[in-house]
């Protein structure tokens, strides 16, 4: 398997390429519209045909370059079920394996910071966690149907429970890590760890954050694959 991990400074945003080394076929993860033309050039350097751009959810801080991408390559645009795209090529279900190859990818429902996500386990030793689980942090749960009660659940219940040395690749990151374990987030995690479901409620709905600089623009745009509305 290859596997990279980009980087969008401006929205501190992770973009995941995984392709099979045999086939060449590749998926994007989380693609961002104002790196199209870097993930392009990688694409061609590296011989890849881009089969799909999976996103793990209706983002709210940046436009997804799905729309750009398929244009260019004619790749697929995947979104989790339950989305609001209606554009997508297709909508993946909890527990459906995405084959890229050789490789699955295996997509597992994370609600909580929006009511459409997912995230995927690849080849069963690395998680993409998107903003249901960041290093020593998660995604915020105030804005776009969040739940904190869901996704206190669907992270104890369905990330935790994955094996401890299991990667944990997130959606961002704001500190300048890029990697972890499942065990070490359950280990020194600070919105888990010593909480319960009541605890962690109270915790999320009282964090008094900003709204993202782009979520006017960014959430029509990204129910439009990146088409940005007129």
């Amino acid at each position: 398997m290859l596997f990279r991990q980009l980087y969008d400074n401006e929205t501190s945003t992770y973009t995941y390429l995984i392709a099979d080394e045999t086939s060449k076929e590749a998926v994007l993860v989380d693609p961002v519209i104002e790196q199209v033309e870097r993930d392009l050039k990688l694409l061609q350097e590296l011989g890849l045909t881009l089969r799909a751009c999976l996103e793990t959810h209706v983002h709210a801080d940046h436009i997804t370059g799905t729309g750009k991408l398929r244009e260019v390559t004619g790749c697929e645009g995947i979104v989790p079920e339950n989305a609001s795209v209606a554009c997508a090529n297709r909508f993946i279900k909890d527990g459906e394996i995405l084959r890229v190859g050789e490789i699955e990818v295996k997509a597992i429902a994370t609600l909580g910071h929006t009511d459409s996500h997912m995230s995927y386990l690849v080849n069963g030793d690395l998680v993409l966690t998107g903003d249901s689980l960041f290093i020593r942090g998660c995604g915020r749960t105030d804005f776009q149907s969040g739940d904190p009660g869901l996704m206190y659940e669907h992270v104890t219940e369905k990330l935790f429970t994955l094996p401890d040395q299991t990667l944990v690749y997130p959606g961002h990151d704001y500190r300048g890590q890029t990697v972890s374990t499942i065990g070490e987030e359950k280990k020194y995690n600070p919105r888990f760890v010593g909480q319960n479901r009541a605890s962690f409620i109270t915790l999320m709905n009282n964090l008094n954050l900003p709204n993202p600089k782009k979520i006017a623009e960014a959430v029509p745009a990204n129910q439009q694959c990146g088409n940005v509305p007129a």
